[in-house]
């Protein structure tokens, strides 16, 4: 057993220790999840615009699937909170984005690329708090803010090895072949969640700190209602993701329609460099948020958005787009362990913290819905440069909301997070 694992088991202090097994199989499911979710991302948008899509059409089929984040994100919370295990519900999920990314693949059709997105954005609703759950029920609360920078740090490795193994196939072999290796990742992410042992996850720490009585939908929205912080801190994420959303799909289709064959290699390589960065500070950030606090951090990964989209519509080369794309290690390292930290933070020992994740991923998920049409037409009807004015725009307002109205949540000694 390494130190790693030894400290977890300590610091639980729980009837049954957690094995190596368990933690080591929770960094390979967060790893290959990441491996089949990266797929999901620009490489759509090469795909679709070598099938002769237009950029509007691009944008409502990515709003589809952004719209069913949305309405998804509270059942999926709520389900999390109903079912007893996280484990089964994140096997299943993982099941269904891979079916998806082989109908994507085998049918670029409009009702069947539209069936996909919403196979994949429904199972996704339920996958990435599932992640969270498995994380707080196998390690103590004191230790919620490493395992996530942990979580941060193998799904961008897994983010980034699979970036640059799609865009080598899509470079290779077909746009087409990006898809189908998404879908043979998800079979090493299933086996991965069945070696975490479902007698070492603590249902009481998996579902916010209430083992037996779980809140109803009612109960947390009344909860919501009642703490100014949370909505402010959702108000932040969805500026964040309307700003945010769009970028990547820009740059895929402008790289594609300057250069088609090499587009989805650049692409990679653009995702690749800032993955690997992520890896490497995501838990820096976790480490450093117990001791700053989570709200200077925040403001250090908004504030990297606003100059890596001012930077990216001031050049012109590709290559340069792509060494711009280094200020994203920041905000993704931010944001991908604080997000759910802050939720558990402001969910603490009230059993919310699933439903509460939901709320927050419906704001993340509105905003990114409505960033990649606004985007798409402001692309189409004008330049990809106004586009990404507009996008900058929107960051210089998160920033500012973040600045002026966010506490910070970090739990103080007394035993409470801030809440206004």
């Amino acid at each position: 057993m390494d130190d790693y694992t030894r400290r977890a088991e300590q610091a639980k202090g729980a009837k049954r220790p957690v094995s190596a097994r368990s933690l080591r199989g929770l960094d390979w499911f967060v790893f290959f999840v990441a491996d089949v979710q990266t797929g999901f991302g620009p490489f759509i948008a090469v795909y679709l615009t070598s099938q002769k899509w237009t950029q509007v059409d691009i944008g409502l089929v990515l709003t589809v699937g952004g719209l069913i984040s949305l309405f998804g994100q509270i059942p999926g919370g709520a389900l999390l909170d109903a079912v007893k295990s996280p484990r089964l519900a994140a096997a299943i999920a993982i099941i269904l984005v891979g079916i998806s990314a082989l109908i994507l693949a085998w049918w670029p059709n409009y009702p069947a690329v539209l069936a996909s997105r919403v196979l994949q954005a429904g199972a996704s609703c339920v996958l990435g708090p599932a992640i969270a759950a498995l994380s707080l029920g196998l390690v103590a609360r004191s230790r919620v803010s490493r395992r996530l920078g942990r979580n941060a740090a193998f799904a961008s490795i897994g983010t980034g090895l699979a970036a640059a193994a799609m865009g080598a196939c899509g470079y290779y072999i077909s746009n087409q072949s990006v898809f189908f290796v998404t879908a043979a990742l998800a079979l090493p992410a299933f086996f991965a969640v069945l070696t975490i042992r479902s007698v070492e996850i603590d249902s009481g720490h998996a579902h916010g700190g209430m083992p037996q009585k779980f809140p109803s939908f009612r109960q947390t929205l009344a909860y919501a209602f009642g703490n100014r912080a949370i909505f402010v801190f959702a108000a932040c994420v969805f500026l964040f993701h309307l700003s945010n959303a769009a970028v990547l799909p820009l740059i895929a289709s402008t790289m594609t329609q300057r250069a088609s064959q090499s587009a989805a290699l650049m692409i990679a390589i653009a995702m690749v460099v800032p993955q690997l960065l992520v890896a490497i500070f995501s838990p820096l950030v976790g480490r450093s948020s117990e001791t700053w606090g989570r709200r200077p951090l925040l403001l250090l990964g908004f504030a990297a958005l606003f100059v890596r989209i001012a930077l990216i519509a001031s050049v012109s080369s590709l290559f340069a787009v792509v060494g711009v794309q280094v200020f994203d290690c920041v905000s993704a390292a931010v944001l991908g362990v604080l997000v759910p930290l802050c939720v558990a933070d402001l969910t603490r020992g009230t059993g919310h913290f699933n439903l509460m994740q939901g709320i927050i991923g419906c704001a993340m998920g509105l905003g990114a819905s409505i960033s990649t049409v606004l985007a798409g037409y402001l692309s189409d009807r004008f330049s990809t440069f106004v586009a990404l004015v507009a996008l900058d725009g929107v960051a210089a307002i998160a920033l500012l909301t973040l600045w002026t109205l966010m506490p910070e949540t970090r739990v103080f000694g007394h035993g409470q997070p801030a809440t206004s």
